[in-house]
Parts: C-alpha cells; sequence; structure tokens
C-alpha cells in the first residue's frame, strides 16, 4: 500500500510529460495532497474545478440508472491532458487522482495504465 506522498510521485514519475499530480476528495473539493504544477497550473484550483466534473458525472449516471463504475475522464486542452481516475475500493471512496500531461511529450494509454497502477496501491 502506498502513501498519498508515494502515489504522487509515483504519478510524476511514472508517465513521461507529467505537469502535476493531485489526489483529491470530491465530497469536499480539498486536494489531499498535489505535486508539480506552477504558476500556469494552479493544482488546489484545478482540484477543486474538477471537483464539480466528477460530481456531474456521477449525478448524470444516477439520473440515467447506469450501473457501471466510472474508471477515468479525459480533457484534452490543445497542449495538455487532464486525465481523473476516481479511485475504488475501501479506501478510496470519494477520492480521484488528477494528472496533467504535455500532449506532445506524452503517452495517454502509458498515463492511464499507470493511474490504474497508482489507484491500486493507494492508502490513505
Amino acid at each position: 500500500m502506498a502513501s498519498v506522498e508515494v502515489s504522487l510521485k509515483e504519478m510524476m514519475t511514472g508517465v513521461e510529460g507529467s505537469l502535476g499530480a493531485a489526489v483529491v476528495d470530491y465530497t469536499s473539493g480539498m486536494a489531499l495532497g498535489t505535486l508539480g504544477g506552477g504558476k500556469d497550473l494552479d493544482l488546489t484550483i484545478a482540484s477543486a474545478g474538477n471537483t464539480d466534473v466528477v460530481r456531474a458525472k456521477v449525478r448524470t449516471m444516477e439520473t440515467l440508472g447506469l450501473k457501471s463504475r466510472i474508471e477515468d475522464i479525459l480533457i484534452t486542452l490543445a497542449n495538455q491532458y487532464h486525465l481523473i481516475r476516481l479511485v475504488t475500493g475501501r479506501n478510496g471512496n470519494g477520492l480521484f487522482l488528477y494528472l496533467v500531461l504535455d500532449k506532445d511529450r506524452s503517452n495517454l494509454a502509458m498515463a492511464r495504465h499507470q493511474l490504474k497502477r497508482v489507484e491500486e496501491k493507494l492508502e490513505v
């Protein structure tokens, strides 16, 4: 099992082109931890904003009666990927992993694979 800090490091170092990472509680909108980012990428604000995205998708699925679970949500910008992976398992309910990637330097399939690995080991 991995802590939030270890998970953030694995997210950032495990995927080439990573710009920032966060572990977020979407019930409160608060980031439990962040790594990376900068003046053009405030991970605290991005985490709170993406909480609204996750909540909206969860509500929509409930309204539609969909019983499947969300694995990940991808937001594609001109030069970045914003990847959100909901954490499942006994300790992860209400959490998501958030990873921002440089679109030109990263491999989206590898990023999804790495987030899945991190999610499986995360212990909060």
